[in-house]
């Protein structure tokens, strides 16, 4: 794969605020897959993968006619009823089909599944008839084709069934089996690296003072990676020296396709991660319209992109979802997504000011949104108690009961 150039992060000059869908849109134009391919995966390893190429059917689906209920097959239309048809010795079976022809004017007992016999077209249920002394008795019209799946309604051979990009679930596949394909290409997992720095941060586990904090975005960003589907590296933490930092990044850009950080991204006396990328690097800050979040650190560093998160957690998580799902989606070899919002009546109150885009922890309850009681990006009990976000667009806004909001669960982020 080309990979990405170091100054693909730039912004033009005068550039100060922007806004979230401008920032969405840029992001996006300067990003490309930078995986290679894998070969011939087994169905069996590739759930979760992205596909690398078009894959197409090599035989149709259904393969051929068959019954789409229990009953007998015939010759249809029936119009002249009632009629009595005379049976034919034998029967169609999913796993074992009628081998002979079905006379015309005869009929043969057919099951769920069954391959439709020579000189049949049709299926009548078997609750819609009686049979007695070997004769089949209709007392109902039924039109040609009735109860009949033709042979490549759903699929036909050498249909195209998935298209690169696409990542690859339990339903695609059960569509990918059901014509026989053993194996496809896949892209590499994408390999994403996890930083935390700061001196006040530390692992849980560690013995911590009034003034230090236990590490909620490790543990958060990596959960995060894995669920997405990519291969986690974890960075670990380093201190608020540049030396730690350096050598962080520089495993990082070793041994990884993309690099998440948190914390140390602004312009203070300790926010090593930009100074460093600055030093040894080629950085953005794009001061992003968005609350919480704004501060948002792209570079590359040393041939690898490095997406620098706030430290808040809520902002981190904001920013990840937003920014960098959706990135990594791209840059996995996947479709670059717009997560699916869905239009529901708030369940609160709010005077929003113009300006920056608003993301909201927010959940569903009887069919109304509402969202957490506070807005403060270090609450992360918002985060376990939220289900996805409101997102508010950066105009002036008067949200009360009942007022339509957008809504975007978590899963419209892939998760």
């Amino acid at each position: 794969m080309k990979p990405l150039r170091n100054d693909c992060f730039a912004l033009p000059p005068g550039v100060n605020w922007t806004p979230v869908k401008e920032a969405l849109e840029r992001l996006r134009s300067r990003l490309h897959p930078v995986v290679e391919t894998e070969h011939a995966v087994p169905l069996s390893r590739v759930n979760g993968r992205i596909l690398a190429n078009d894959v197409y059917a090599p035989r149709a689906h259904p393969p051929s006619n068959n019954s789409a209920v229990d009953g007998y097959a015939l010759a249809g239309p029936v119009t002249d009823v009632p009629c009595t048809l005379p049976l034919v010795d034998g029967r169609s079976a999913a796993g074992e089909p009628f081998k002979g022809q079905v006379p015309e004017g005869h009929a043969i007992r057919i099951l769920t599944g069954a391959v439709i016999p020579s000189g049949t077209d049709t299926v009548v249920l078997e609750e819609d008839c009686e049979v007695r002394d070997g004769q089949l008795y209709l007392n109902g019209t039924l039109k040609a084709g009735a109860n009949a799946r033709k042979a490549g309604e759903d699929i036909q051979a050498q249909d195209r069934i998935l298209i690169a990009g696409t990542r690859l679930t339990p339903t695609q596949i059960s569509v990918l089996a059901s014509v026989g394909v053993e194996s496809v290409d896949v892209y590499q997992k994408l390999r994403v690296g996890v930083l935390s720095t700061g001196d006040e941060v530390k692992p849980v586990g560690a013995t911590v003072t009034d003034w230090q904090i236990y590490d909620a975005n490790r543990p958060m960003l990596s959960a995060l990676v894995s669920q997405l589907g990519y291969e986690l590296v974890d960075l670990g933490h380093a201190l608020d020296r540049a030396d730690e930092v350096k050598s962080a990044l520089e495993t990082g850009a070793q041994k990884c396709d993309l690099i998440l950080t948190s914390g140390g991204v602004s312009a203070g006396d300790e926010d090593h991660v930009s100074k460093t990328l600055k030093a040894h690097g080629d950085i953005s800050n794009w001061r992003i319209a968005i609350k919480p979040g704004r501060p948002l650190a792209l570079a590359m560093f040393q041939g690898t992109p490095v997406v620098g998160l706030p430290g808040n957690p809520v902002a981190a998580w904001v920013c990840a979802l937003r920014f960098g799902a959706p990135a990594m989606a791209l840059l996995a070899g996947g479709e670059w997504f717009e997560p699916q919002a869905y239009v529901m009546p708030a369940n609160f109150s709010k005077n929003k000011k113009p300006g920056r885009s608003e993301m909201l922890r927010a959940r569903v309850r009887d069919g109304q949104v509402d969202v957490f009681g506070s807005e403060g990006s270090g609450r992360v009990t918002g985060l376990a108690w939220s289900e996805g976000l409101v997102e508010l667009d950066e105009s002036a806004q008067q949200i009360e009961p009942g007022t339509p909001v957008r809504f975007i669960p978590y899963g419209s982020f892939g998760l």
